[in-house]
């Protein structure tokens, strides 16, 4: 884009590159914040091109806006949302307070294309203006919040099936590995037994309890400010257009949408980003959680517990020959941290909001479409190349079940804690079994010993033998 047109705006005068869809104000917001060379996710790209497709419609149809404008917009916003002109959308992701540069980045692209299907040229504006027609009856105080929430509800519609698929990938593998016999372990230390697959199912449990979470915490996404203007109060709005533009925006995203019962609250208060944040959160965690769990499981293969075998993915090391490494694992990890520090950003911006308006939610915005974009790519990555790879080493993990001293917790009930806890030391001192030491002390008949310390009868609650 070497060429340049001349346009103005309240400011003055500003040089704009010949063939550039987006217009003056775009031109001086990528000047003034060259920032971090991010660019507004697709998702908030496409939730924008839907609330001017829907407002275009709205106002058509109540006569605030000429037929022959209103169908340009919503041919130019339609092309958006076939995924064309995103290049044009050149605003960094830090930006002015509020996302004005980014809206007004949105009315310039959508007001130049449809200029250009009507026949005008590029930065003319004389059909259809970026203010006065792709934004009537709009402000950036209810379009970025309304854009912000729908941009969330579309991205989580991605990351729902990964989660679902996940857990159904770690159910599948507790079943695989429902008789494969280990030792627990709590505080790092010896626990009673647990099957392998016991362990699988309760990941899968937390996936799918992180999972209901998030659209629990969804739900407040789906009330939307639009109309409330600049403050809340409709300014410039005719009655019936919130209604009509939500009805639309409800039927083109497929999403159960509706208007905020207050438009007030919603441009004071961006509590639904911190909802969704958080519970974002909570997936992280446990992400990280189970992801330190496979690493644990799989260190060795001859220093470390082998219990499970990964997927070798790629070389580990460029100086030690045969090493290979838990990459995914390492990967859920650390898109992890980001996702936490995501949260803490969110929050922060959250409770930054002052009066009628919190500006900061270019922030809020880029943080949580972030984090439900790097979840969503990671954990389909781990589910496919990793968690359905995953073998078990019976060896191993039968040798540990019956090596485990907390094997004498299931003789409390027969001879007390502190006999089974002078037995576990003996056994730590002199290296022989709970199970010989029980036999060579006659604490049990060997029919009790074959019953009482089989590791298998200690997954599940099992009565007193008398």
């Amino acid at each position: 884009m070497s060429k340049l047109r001349n346009e103005s705006d309240s400011l003055g005068p500003v040089e704009v590159p010949a063939e550039a869809l987006y217009g003056a104000q775009t031109t001086r917001a990528v000047g003034n914040f060259p920032i971090s060379g991010l660019k507004a996710s697709p998702f908030l790209i496409r939730a924008l091109a839907m609330i001017k497709l829907a407002a275009a419609e709205a106002n058509t149809e109540l006569g605030l806006i000429t037929e022959e404008q209103g169908r340009a917009i919503v041919e130019a916003a339609q092309e958006v949302l076939d995924g064309r002109h995103h290049e044009h959308f050149m605003v960094d992701v830090f930006q002015a307070g509020a996302g004005v540069s980014l809206h007004m980045n949105t009315n310039e692209v959508l007001a130049n294309r449809a200029n250009q299907i009507l026949g005008e040229e590029l930065g003319s504006y004389k059909k259809v203006h970026p203010n006065d027609h792709v934004n009537y009856g709009q402000s950036t105080n209810d379009v970025f919040p309304t854009a912000m929430r729908l941009s969330a509800l579309l991205a989580l519609e991605e990351l729902y099936p990964v989660l679902e698929s996940l857990a159904g990938s770690f159910s599948a593998k507790a079943e695989e590995f429902k008789d494969i016999l280990k030792a627990g372990r709590t505080h790092m230390q010896d626990a009673v037994p647990i099957t392998l697959g016991q362990e699988f199912a309760a990941y899968s449990v937390a996936i799918k309890e992180a999972s209901a979470s998030i659209r629990r915490n969804a739900v407040t996404l789906h009330a939307l400010g639009l109309g409330g203007s600049a403050v809340g109060t409709g300014l410039n709005t005719h009655p019936d257009y919130r209604f009509k533009a939500v009805a639309r925006l409800a039927k083109l995203s497929g999403l159960e949408l509706h208007p905020a019962y207050d438009l007030r609250y919603a441009m004071q208060s961006c509590a639904p980003m911190a909802d969704i944040s958080g519970a974002l959160r909570g997936l992280a965690l446990e992400m990280i959680r189970i992801s330190n769990d496979l690493r644990l499981l799989s260190s060795g293969p001859n220093t470390g517990f082998n219990e499970i075998h990964l997927p070798s993915l790629q070389p580990g090391s460029s100086i030690m020959p045969g090493k290979v490494n838990p990459v995914l694992a390492e990967l859920t990890a650390m898109v992890a941290f980001q996702v936490v520090g995501n949260d803490t950003a969110v929050a922060m911006a959250v409770q930054a909001g002052q009066l009628e308006l919190n500006v900061m939610m270019p922030a809020m915005a880029h943080a949580t479409l972030q984090s439900i974009t790097v979840l969503t790519n990671t954990l389909r990555q781990l589910d496919l190349y990793c968690i359905r790879g995953i073998t078990a080493n019976k060896e191993r993990n039968a040798f540990y079940a019956s090596s485990t001293i907390a094997l004498a917790t299931a003789l409390n009930p027969y001879i007390g804690y502190r006999k089974a806890a002078e037995l576990v030391k003996e056994s730590v001192a002199s290296g022989r079994s709970i199970v010989d030491l029980a036999r060579k002390k006659k604490l049990l008949s060997e029919e009790q010993i074959a019953e009482i310390l089989d590791p298998k009868n200690m997954t599940e609650p099992h009565a007193k033998i008398s």
